[in-house]
């Protein structure tokens, strides 16, 4: 008897070996129990304006249709929109009209064109029908809106340092301004040192932010308006513009900047760093989403240095590739310290500048 027992006792630890065995074969076999092998229900996000991984997609057949080929400048288009893709700048995290612009009531002054003179003056809460033309240091224009029929909202003038224009909406009356019905320059510095320009929502001025060196941050620049200067050409339009010869470095860093003026009415670009006045370097155009222009950025031309291009979103907004030719021109590829990483369109496809 008590052999009878030892003996079904060994066969039923056999069968339960045997059990655990097939059971462990076919969970390596599906993949099942194993985190790595299983697909995550929730794509990983990324954050805008830094590149992602490329989805794997199968491989067309033959007798698919071919995609048209991409813009200079675009990379090659994938079959479908990246799990990176952006549809407008508030969506993805950069500046719209609800995060930029004054926090506070406003009170009303006609100043006309305004000369400030005073060291370390502070202009808070006011709503200025006019324009402010800086003479001295240290200047703070915050939670305040202008709207102005000059060549400027703002001006530094040579020789003076330290302006802040911040939480400011900046604008202007079309067809009223001194250019042949046209105004310019939202903040011009004409000063050889560094202004800080942040959160602001700034319109129709033709070169919105005018400077060789300068902190740009969180603002959104947005329908800028065309005219015909004095000489009788369509002015060039651009959200932000250097002219070279800085002296000091320009930081362009998470604004929205838009250009969706037609070329044929003086569209330049959304940056434009340009060598008018001398070669240009020492820039940094960081995770901005940038739309419209001739080119969406305008890179510097040959002899620029120092230019950082980095996390950048290229919209398409208003053209397929960008800018109406394309993401960007003028780009040196070999200058020193250039740098050009992890730039991409908004439908997800990485942007790399035309050899």
């Amino acid at each position: 008897m008590l052999r009878n027992r030892r003996r079904l006792g060994a066969w039923l630890l056999a069968a339960a070996v045997l059990v655990v065995v097939l059971v462990l074969y076919d969970a390596d076999r599906t993949g099942a129990g194993d985190p790595k092998a299983a697909p995550s229900a929730t794509p990983s996000a990324t954050l805008p304006g830094t590149a992602a991984p490329a989805p794997t997609t199968a491989a067309p057949s033959p007798s698919a249709t071919p995609s048209p080929s991409a813009p200079p400048g675009t990379g090659e288009p994938s079959p479908t929109a990246s799990a990176t893709a952006c549809t407008s700048p508030g969506a993805c995290g950069y500046p719209d009209a609800d995060s930029t612009g004054p926090r506070i009531a406003l009170e009303r002054h006609d100043t006309g064109n305004m000369s400030v003179k005073k060291d370390g003056t502070v202009i808070k809460g006011w709503d200025i029908r006019g324009s402010l033309d800086i003479y001295a240091d240290d200047v703070t224009i915050i939670d305040s809106r202008i709207t102005s029929t000059n060549w400027w909202g703002i001006n530094l003038r040579p020789g003076y340092s330290g302006l802040k224009v911040l939480h400011t909406t900046i604008t202007a009356v079309p067809g009223k301004g001194p250019d042949n019905g046209g105004v310019n320059y939202a903040v011009s510095n004409m000063g050889g040192s560094s202004i800080e320009v942040g959160w602001c929502d700034i319109s129709v001025f033709g070169n919105a932010l005018s400077m060789g060196q300068g902190n740009l941050h969180d603002n959104y620049v947005h329908d800028l308006v065309a005219f015909r200067n004095q000489g009788g050409e369509w002015q060039h339009i651009d959200a932000v513009i250097s002219g070279g010869g800085n002296k000091g470095r320009l930081t362009v860093r998470h604004n929205t900047l838009l250009n969706s003026t037609p070329v044929d009415k003086g569209a330049t670009a959304a940056v434009g760093l340009f060598a008018d006045t001398g070669v240009v370097s020492s820039v940094v155009v960081e995770d901005n989403w940038l739309a419209g222009g001739a080119y969406a950025l305008y890179g510097g031309g040959p002899g620029a240095t120092g230019i950082q291009v980095t996390g950048n979103v290229f919209s398409t907004q208003y053209h397929p590739a960008s800018g109406a030719y394309g993401p960007v021109t003028a780009w040196n590829t070999g200058g020193a310290g250039n740098v050009w990483k992890n730039n991409r369109m908004s439908d997800g496809r990485p942007v790399e500048p035309a050899p």
